[in-house]
């Protein structure tokens, strides 16, 4: 229960920063290249001080074989920095809700590259979840509707383009991690600070720099802080507590807290079948993860 709280808790945080993002997209006039490279550089700084500090030297080990220069370079520029990317378009082009519904789809996409690239069937359970998930993504984004969308065209694109790189940003450090045995924090801090860099080459945090109000100063403070570095430390001390799979199940808190949150704050009107279609997208991604536990604990079992 303790690990449980933990996550959750965690999976709120995510929830309220994504609810910020939209504040800052849509209600600060402020370029989405400056924000983006402000945003991984801080992340990034403070990941790699906070890895420094609990692993010493072996935060600079990741940079010992080319294969881990490699992989850590696919993970910053195709996983976390694209996912940033096409999720704060997305948002900023349409609502943190939708955004969040269509990027917690990325396991779905995990099947489907593990289909195209490793030619692993599906099970059973996978295809069931394809099916209800696009029944609810229908009705999320139609409202039931088929002659009209709950949000623009190019919104729905660059959501489907965040759970692509969600899904990428959940593969590409597992090699990192599992085979060459880095701490997650430090895979993140590096993968946080060279998207940085590569978004800094495109526009430097201090280069047409929007004025710094008070509330810029605070909202960019909580995505840095309360949307990475806080839940990503919770969900780290949650495992002493649950095990991985127990901890995922509480990953739905994250859409209905920005849900919430975006009807309360952000005067988000949302109808039935926008709830119906986003309850059955979490349901989607409950069944897929469910029905894979219970293969491979029956793979462990006979092995």
């Amino acid at each position: 229960m303790k690990g449980i709280f933990w996550a959750t808790v965690a999976s709120a945080m995510f929830g309220v920063s994504g609810t910020v993002l939209q504040f800052i997209s849509q209600g600060q006039s402020i370029p989405t290249s400056w924000f983006l490279s402000a945003r991984t550089m801080g992340a990034g700084v403070i990941l790699l001080l906070i890895s420094v500090i609990l692993y010493g030297k072996k935060t600079f080990t990741i940079f010992k074989s080319w294969r881990e220069i490699a992989w850590i370079v696919a993970y910053a520029l195709i996983g976390l920095g694209a996912n940033l990317l096409t999720f704060y378009i997305a948002v900023q082009s349409g609502n943190a809700a939708a955004a969040t519904i269509l990027q917690y789809l990325s396991p779905l996409f995990i099947v489907l590259g593990s289909l195209l690239f490793k030619h692993e069937r599906p099970l059973r359970s996978d295809l069931i979840a394809f099916g209800v998930a696009l029944i609810g993504v229908f009705l999320a984004i139609t409202r039931g509707d088929i002659t009209q969308l709950a949000i623009p065209v190019d919104s729905l694109l660059w959501g489907i383009g965040s759970g692509i790189t969600a899904a990428c940003y959940v593969v590409l450090p597992r090699p990192l991690v599992r085979d060459y045995g880095h701490a997650p924090i430090t895979v993140l801090g590096w993968g946080t600070f060279i998207a940085g860099i590569v978004f800094n080459l495109y526009h430097p945090v201090f280069l047409n720099m929007p004025p710094m109000t008070g509330t810029l100063i605070g909202s960019m403070a909580t995505v840095i802080i309360v949307g990475t570095i806080l839940p990503f430390s919770l969900i780290l001390y949650s495992t002493h507590f649950a095990p991985s799979d127990v901890i995922s199940i509480v990953d739905a808190t994250q859409p209905v807290v920005t849900f919430i949150l975006s009807i309360i704050f952000l005067s988000l009107k949302i109808t039935i079948a926008e709830v119906i279609g986003s309850v059955l997208v979490i349901v989607a991604i409950y069944l897929l993860q469910q029905g894979r536990r219970k293969i491979e604990t029956q793979f462990e079992r006979e092995n």
